[in-house]
Order: structure tokens, then C-alpha cells, then sequence
């Protein structure tokens, strides 16, 4: 909808370089009730101003001052900390300043719109995760897919979650998985054992499995410092979920998770002794905190 009345709903910007697409993206947009106001731009220029229109009068003069907001680096144009834009649907193949690079400079803001990519490339979902993306759609873009990652918007600002949720170690990091031709966003947090195959790994969850394009060993080293430890050549598990390690007939095996559900997991000769050592060590950090 073009009206200016955005009480009630969410605010949204739609950019794609491509009219068609972009005309979709912003009829499927406005069909949905809970969107109040949607907004178009045709590039990273056109979606950098109306950002900048959308500030509030003390934030404009603030942005105004000397030294005050960030310049885009291909326009010089400066970028407001805030703005009543709370989603941005956005494309990554643009001429100019592309998606990816755009999400960068909205990363920069003090209140950043929630990114939303919707491309017809499904190999870019790891990079849009990494700026920050809250989903990754791909075209031809589905009604309902489009509702789901509204939806997901709506559920996480009601739950206060604007900022990811944090971890010991760091950021709950999320995978992209594909799921026929639909790209799901698997936390890490739900992950209780990888399996490597080949150069692929699969994430086992309490939900089911997802096979990722990416090497065990990426995945170990990214993981290493949120609990996750290499049992095996082809397992890594989350330590915090391992209930049991016991010597059988074969050598030690891990179980993890408890019920009817649990795995039970090789462990080879070379990682016994690390996987007992971080097991003694997490044993004792949980025994000081209390």
C-alpha cells in the first residue's frame, strides 16, 4: 500500500534493480494485513534516501552535524542512525552497491532495519547470514513463504529479540539449510551432532537432519569455542548434550541426549582423551557456578 498512515503494521522497503520483480515483491507485500506502508527503490542510491527520508526531525538534524552517521562509500551519502523502515526485502545482484554490501551499511545504523534477502541465487545464504540477515528467500517468490518470514519478523520483535541471542560463546550462529527450494534458518543452538559426509556435514537436531554445504572440519574450528568437540573423523557433538561416555566392546562410544530419541556416537582412540579432559572441565565450571 502508498498510503502514509503506518499505524498498526510494519513498515517495509522493497529493493530489487529489476521493475517485474520488484512490482511482485511489492504487490505480495502489501496483500499481507499485517504491512502498513511499503516502500520501493530501485537501487542502493534510491534505498539509501528514502531511508534517510523516513528519520525522524531530531534524528535528521542529529544526522545533520558534523562527523554524525556514515557515509556510503560509493555515494558519499550520509546514512541515518534511525529510521521507521523496520524491514528491508532485499535483492543481492544490483549493479553499483549490491545486497550484501548494502546490508553492511545498514549494520552501520544505531536502530538497523531487519534484512530480508530475496534472490534468485541460492548460494549466497552463509554470506547473508554473516551481515546479519533475519531470512533468505528465493524467487520465484511464494505467498506464503513471504507470510512465514513476516511472521518470523513480527514473532521476534514481539519476543524483544532484535539482537541475536548470545551465548557463551558468542552469537547463536544460524545455518542456512534448503529444504525444497525453501531456505531454513537451523540455529546452532538446536544442533546436537554433525556428521560429516564427504564435503558436505549433516546437522542432526531433535527435529531431524539438514545436509549443509559445508566441511566437518569449518565447522569444528567455527564451533569449537560454543561447547561443540570432535569425537571422530565423522562426528563433531555439542558437549553440553553428551549424558554418558562409556568403554564398549569396540572402544568408548558418547550418547547424547537421553530418552528415545538419544544418539549414540563412535569415539576414536585419537579424541578419547580431549573428550575427557573437556568433559572434566566442563563438570568443574558448572560445579564452580553454582
Amino acid at each position: 500500500m502508498d498510503s502514509n498512515d503506518s499505524s498498526g503494521g510494519l513498515v517495509v522497503l522493497a529493493v530489487d534493480d529489476e521493475e517485474p520483480a520488484l512490482e511482485e515483491l511489492a504487490y505480495l507485500l502489501s496483500e499481507d494485513p499485517r504491512v502498513a506502508l511499503v516502500l520501493k527503490a530501485s537501487d542502493a542510491t534510491d534505498a539509501l534516501r528514502i531511508l534517510n527520508s523516513r528519520q525522524g526531525v531530531r534524528e535528521a538534524a542529529a544526522a545533520a552535524q558534523p562527523g554524525r552517521g556514515m557515509a556510503n562509500p560509493m555515494t558519499g551519502t550520509r546514512v541515518a542512525e534511525r529510521t521507521d523502515i523496520e524491514v528491508v526485502f532485499l535483492d543481492i545482484r544490483m549493479p553499483g552497491l549490491d545486497g550484501l554490501e548494502l546490508a553492511r551499511v545498514f549494520s552501520s545504523m544505531a536502530v538497523p532495519p531487519a534484512v530480508v534477502f530475496v534472490t534468485a541465487h541460492d548460494d549466497r545464504a552463509v554470506d547473508a547470514y554473516e551481515v546479519g540477515a533475519v531470512d533468505y528467500l528465493l524467487k520465484p517468490l511464494r505467498g506464503e513463504r513471504l507470510a512465514a518470514s513476516i511472521s518470523r519478523i513480527i514473532d521476534s520483535r514481539a519476543a524483544g529479540a532484535a539482537e541475536p541471542v548470545r551465548d557463551e560463546g558468542g552469537e547463536d550462529e544460524v545455518i542456512p539449510v534448503e529444504l525444497a527450494g525453501t531456505t531454513k534458518l537451523v540455529p546452532r543452538s538446536a544442533v546436537r551432532y554433525v556428521e560429516a559426509q564427504g564435503d558436505y556435514a549433516r546437522l542432526h537436531t531433535h527435529e531431524g537432519s539438514h545436509l549443509v554445504r559445508i566441511p566437518l572440519s569449518v565447522l569444528e574450528d567455527r564451533w569449537r569455542d560454543a561447547g561443540f568437540v570432535r569425537i571422530h573423523r565423522s562426528f563433531l557433538v555439542s558437549l553440553p548434550l553428551v549424558t554418558e561416555l562409556r568403554l564398549s566392546g569396540s572402544g568408548y562410544v558418547v550418547r547424547v541426549g537421553s530418552g528415545p530419541d538419544c544418539a549414540e556416537l563412535p569415539v576414536s582412540r585419537r579424541h578419547t582423551r580431549e573428550l575427557k579432559d573437556r568433559l572434566v572441565r566442563a563438570t568443574k565450571q558448572a560445579w564452580s557456578q553454582r
